[in-house]
């Protein structure tokens, strides 16, 4: 089995967990307007989550798997980052986390900051560019030139830089970003960040705590 069917597989039998264990504790409620329902997506969405090139921080057996859609250049992305960081690190090991991207029209560096991290990908270092990028969102967020701030962070985490800046002003992984964001739109994105936390839908990000609430859950 692929780790692709393998990362499926799991968001599969765990949204299945979800929707039987909302069932059973909201089912007999006599309020129901109290209870949120869970937002969850089909099986046949859920085969848009990941893909054989989707970048993925594999947790080998693990029974969780959070897939974001984000936008580098989104506030609400960056502050969701270090939520995000915390709880990979609290979980590490028993989460695969995969990233997904999601670049907004309305973002102007938004679609270069992918190509950049996509560039990084090429040389294996895809989440050392995440990292550069949510890290130092203030600084080249707004940018004019953000390049010259990619080719930065290209250097300091050891990409080779010629190849790295001729990939990113050729724009060469844009068909890649694009099926991402087809993707995004299959299992309705509306709005960065979205997570999938096996498969329940989570638009906006959670504090800490309900995220870990969450996975505790789920690892239980």
């Amino acid at each position: 089995m692929t780790q692709e069917a393998k990362i499926l597989a799991g968001i599969g039998i765990a949204t299945l967990v979800i929707v039987v264990g909302a069932a059973f504790m909201f089912g007999g409620s006599s309020s129901p307007d109290k209870a949120k329902p869970v937002e969850k997506i089909s099986q046949d969405q859920a085969k848009a989550l990941v893909r054989k090139d989707s970048h993925v921080q594999e947790a080998k057996g693990a029974k969780v798997t959070l897939v974001e859609f984000g936008d580098f250049q989104c506030p609400a992305c960056g502050a969701s980052y270090p939520v995000i960081t915390q709880l990979l690190s609290t979980y590490k090991g028993k989460i695969t986390f995969v990233f997904r991207q999601y670049p907004l029209p309305m973002h102007q560096n938004a679609q270069s900051a992918a190509e950049a991290a996509e560039a990084a990908g090429t040389q294996g270092k895809f989440f050392e560019m995440y990292d550069a990028l949510y890290q130092n969102q203030a600084d080249w967020g707004e940018a004019k030139n953000p390049m010259e701030f990619y080719e930065k962070y290209a250097k300091i985490i050891g990409l080779n830089g010629e190849q790295f800046a001729n990939e990113v002003k050729a724009k060469k992984y844009e068909a890649k970003i694009q099926g991402d964001i087809n993707d995004g739109n299959i299992v309705a994105v509306t709005a960065t960040p979205t997570f999938f936390l096996n498969g329940e839908k989570i638009t906006g990000g959670l504090p800490y705590d309900q995220f870990k609430a969450k996975v505790d859950a789920l690892l239980k």
